[in-house]
């Protein structure tokens, strides 16, 4: 490049975001600072020139979710700038969400030149592998060098295109001498000529052998003949997170129930059973038709009872596993894992005459027993208070575009009354690690990649944890996003476990309420008044209906008001009835 041999920080930077935009990468996000400033001021260049896209951040938390909420909704890698010193390890959740789910999340940490490391220089710290085992690749780029290689090879690890290795986040630590700016007189290193993925041919798209065997266009072909000539056996087709739609082609190929979570995106087609959480007990050792074959799509997260069956010893299971996965250590799962689909055919079986309608029959039953128990009085004029499942029964029936949902309660209600839907939204969850923080941020991400309008179901803390995801600064693109928050004054997930149990207790209640239901009075419309985001309460099944039926355009907040100390209560109700309806419609011993 015009006979540099040794670029100064400026040079340096152009040749890493030439390198940057040549492999694929069309969305960044930056988190500003100091010794940053020459790959900040390559990226304006860049994206003046139309080459990518570029969003500044202030918090480098939200930096590291944003970017890998642009990640997920481009399916292509996003990069995240941050300055030296405590700013690279605010990356730290975002990376280890995206090590978990092998999202392609490129950190660039702007570093001081060796020759400052370890002498007291300001903001100076050990950032190489920061990231530990969390990153796929690691690389200390020294001040003066050409960064292109190292890109090269951390964007191929970023991909999965190493052998053997999924795809995941990496880091390049890239240091910078002073000066950090563009000449200040005027004269420049000319500027580096861009080539884009289409003119380089093949090697900058996803790694070979990683696209689902399935394309949407093949999910309505009929069984094939090995399919439908094979053994007979009472299979059911667990879908977890990330499991695709090829989950749903192969229960439906079969004539195998699918119990489907809410972010694999299998769950929809005539097999798919909602209510599955409340259905396993009926088809255990001791019923007429129990489960004898479990094989397994995806990753299981989000129920106790799925948990318990996958553990059984007595049933055989079997894990579909034809790739690498960021999330599976060999000889730690207990099922028998099978890469090749041939063989996940011979293992499953096709189920037996009456095998699916029993689980068609119970859905049913299961499904007026939410109703019953979902339509039932409260406590003014016999209207029934909103719960965090009537929340989410409505927002799963009325979301199009994109979805992203929240751990801890908000996607187990999905879970429970989200009835399979045709497929028509592409859900989003952080299901890497399932934790509450980066949720908004990751929205936000999702719908600046493609321009989609995204909804967010989310719970009160899940929201507080992110809030400082809703600031944008003046001139950055705004997304058309929807938070739908489920307020009730804290965190109930636990009332459902054995803590509930505890908070019965008058020794153990105020404990259990300060250190697991964490109370707490904010006032989120005048929050969101703050950040300029429009804000509407709900109290009212009919209300919360209109409001989603509204177009999302910019940024809004729906808040739903709930009282979480009937959570216990209302879970055991609904087990109950659903008990008295389904139990004697099947069949019994």
């Amino acid at each position: 490049m015009g006979g540099v041999t040794s670029p100064n920080s400026m040079d340096a930077a152009r040749l890493a975001v030439r390198a940057l935009v040549t492999g694929g990468v069309r969305q960044v996000v930056l988190a500003p600072g100091s010794r940053s400033a020459p790959m900040s001021y390559a990226l304006a260049e860049a994206e003046a020139a139309g080459l990518l896209r570029l969003h500044v951040r202030i918090d480098e938390r939200v930096a590291g979710f944003t970017a890998l909420g642009l990640a997920l909704g481009s399916d292509g890698p996003a990069a995240v700038l941050t300055t030296s010193g405590t700013a690279v390890g605010n990356l730290l959740p975002a990376v280890m969400e995206a090590n978990h789910a092998a999202v392609a999340l490129l950190v660039l940490s702007a570093d001081r030149p060796e020759e400052l490391r370890g002498t007291g220089a300001n903001q100076t710290t050990l950032q190489l592998d920061l990231f530990g085992e969390h990153v796929r690749f690691a690389a200390d780029v020294g001040a003066g060098t050409d960064p292109t290689a190292a890109i090269g090879t951390a964007l191929s690890a970023a991909q999965g295109r190493l052998p053997g290795t999924p795809a995941g986040p990496v880091q390049l630590n890239l240091a910078f001498r002073d000066p950090l700016t563009p000449a200040l007189d005027g004269s420049d290193w000319e500027q580096p000529q861009y080539r884009t993925p289409a003119e380089l041919g093949a090697g900058s798209g996803p790694a070979e052998g990683n696209e689902d065997w399935l394309s949407a266009a093949n999910a309505a072909a009929a069984p094939p003949a090995a399919v439908r000539t094979g053994a007979q056996r009472r299979t059911v087709v667990i879908a977890g997170h990330a499991a695709g739609p090829s989950a749903e082609y192969f229960a439906r190929s079969l004539g195998l129930p699918l119990l489907a979570e809410p972010s694999s995106n299998a769950r929809f087609g005539p097999n798919a059973v909602g209510p599955y959480r409340l259905l396993l007990g009926h088809f255990g050792a001791d019923s007429a038709e129990p489960i004898d074959r479990v094989v397994v799509f995806g990753r299981p997260t989000l129920s106790r009872p799925v948990a318990a069956l996958l553990a059984r010893t007595d049933i055989e299971r079997a894990l579909y596993l034809p790739r690498p996965a960021a999330w599976f250590e060999p000889g730690r799962r207990t099922e028998l894992v099978l890469t090749a689909w041939d063989d996940l055919l011979e293992f499953a079986g096709q189920g037996p005459t009456g095998w699916l309608e029993s689980w068609r029959i119970a859905a049913l039953g299961a499904e007026a027993a939410l109703e019953e128990v979902l339509a039932g009085p409260g406590p003014s004029a016999g209207v029934p208070p909103l719960t965090g499942l009537h929340v989410a029964r409505a927002v799963w029936k009325q979301t199009q575009g994109n979805l992203v949902l929240g751990s801890s309660n908000p996607i187990r209600d999905v879970d429970l009354a989200g009835r399979p839907r045709p497929k028509s939204v592409q859900v989003f969850a952080n299901r890497g690690l399932a934790g509450i923080d980066g949720t908004i941020s990751t929205g936000t991400g999702i719908a600046l990649a493609g321009g989609v309008p995204t909804r967010i179901l989310l719970g009160d803390l899940t929201f507080l944890h992110d809030a400082g995801a809703l600031l944008l600064g003046t001139g950055e693109a705004e997304p058309d996003l929807q938070l739908v928050v489920l307020n009730d004054g804290g965190g109930g997930i636990f009332s459902t476990l054995e803590h509930g149990v505890l908070a019965g207790r008058t020794d153990y209640a105020a404990a259990v309420e300060r250190l697991f239901g964490t109370p707490h009075t904010a006032d989120l419309a005048a929050l969101a008044a703050g950040y300029g985001v429009t804000h509407r309460s709900i109290s009212t099944t009919a209300e919360l209906t209109a409001a989603l039926a509204e177009p999302v355009r910019g940024r809004s907040l729906l808040e739903v008001r709930a009282d979480r100390s009937g959570l216990r209560v209302l879970h055991e109700n609904l087990a109950r009835v659903v008990t008295l309806k389904v139990a004697p419609i099947l069949p019994r011993n």
